[in-house]
């Protein structure tokens, strides 16, 4: 049997999301064919939890020891949101010791972890994205030009993160810079985007080495000022509705988009992409390429949509990355 490790953590706010994940992922892998280790990453240590102990992983080949026995991994489940188990840290150092994991490899990861970079690279294929201004630290900035190019309300974001840690809804001048502040305690860059009213959607994907699998869409109903951490982790705030109340043609050109941006990104495992459908336009908001993987996250729920057995889907990753990694 295999040694996965589920690897969780991380260096941001989104550790406390990652460790719901674990959770979920440790559920999703088939105890009855792969042995299961809980790893943890932060910036103050390395270690694998079980059975409530910690036990120091070995940086060299991200090995640990239990009762002199020494454990090595033969499959990294990556379940980090944020640096580094989505922006290509850990992909690299994972190639490096010949380990296979279950993201994508060290471009696709740092290019969609930055999601000016990611929605900039990919309107050069003809994706539709929203327009947006990009800020770094340090740097100067000029209010009303920003208002001017973006108009309000507009999308104030760290351009490195998720979960919707650090974003804010400008609706008035006065609020941009305290929304620009905030934004960059969660990350040196800050991205501000133009505001789009619609239906909003995600599509969850994976693809193997003989097949693709395209989720059903989930449409997201959030009833705070828009999908923020509360509503996205607070039931009563949000209604998920799998599959999407949208027209099929809608339907089937988002699916045909996303299964574009997992090539040219170069995506492997499990991927989301979210969207915005406005007057019948379908624009890009960002790709996920470590998406959470909570019991009540999308990805399970589209699974579940589409009648696949969750645990099959995780074994299929795993069992494919693995071969992938063989053959070089």
């Amino acid at each position: 049997m295999k040694n996965i490790g589920v690897i969780y953590g991380g260096y941001s706010s989104e550790i406390i999301v990652s460790e719901k994940s674990k959770d979920g992922v440790m559920s999703f892998i088939d105890a009855t064919n792969y042995h299961r280790y809980p790893i943890l990453i932060t910036k103050e240590k390395w270690c694998a939890i079980v059975d409530n102990e910690e036990y120091p992983v070995d940086k060299n080949d991200f090995s640990f020891t239990i009762n002199d026995q020494k454990i090595t991994i033969d499959f990294a489940y990556i379940t980090i949101h944020g640096t580094p188990g989505e922006d290509g840290l850990l992909q690299g150092y994972f190639n490096m010791l010949g380990i296979p994991h279950s993201t994508c490899d060290v471009q696709a990861a740092s290019i969609s972890f930055n999601k000016f970079t990611c929605n900039t690279y990919l309107k050069g294929f003809g994706v539709a994205i929203a327009d947006s201004v990009l800020l770094r630290k340090g740097n100067t900035f000029n209010n009303d030009d920003i208002i001017k190019q973006l108009g309000l309300p507009c999308f104030v974001k760290p351009n490195a993160g998720g979960s919707s840690f650090g974003i804010t809804k400008v609706k008035e001048a006065s609020e941009l810079t305290a929304a620009i502040e905030k934004a960059f305690t969660e990350s040196n860059e800050v991205i501000i985007e133009q505001f789009i009213s619609g239906t909003e959607v995600t599509c969850g994907l994976y693809k193997t080495s003989n097949k693709q699998v395209v989720f059903p869409l989930t449409e997201v109903v959030s009833k705070n000022e828009f999908f923020d951490f509360e509503a996205k982790y607070t039931a009563s705030k949000v209604e998920e509705i799998t599959p999407a109340r949208i027209e099929d043609s809608a339907r089937d050109r988002i699916q045909s988009i996303s299964s574009l941006i997992y090539d040219i990104l170069g995506c492997k495992g499990i991927i989301r992409v979210d969207y915005i459908i406005s007057d019948n336009k379908i624009f890009l908001l960002e790709v996920n390429t470590t998406p959470g993987m909570t019991v009540t996250s999308f990805i399970p729920q589209q699974i579940e949509a589409a009648g696949l057995n969750i645990q099959a889907v995780f074994s299929e990753i795993i069992e494919d990355s693995t071969l992938r990694a063989q053959q070089g």
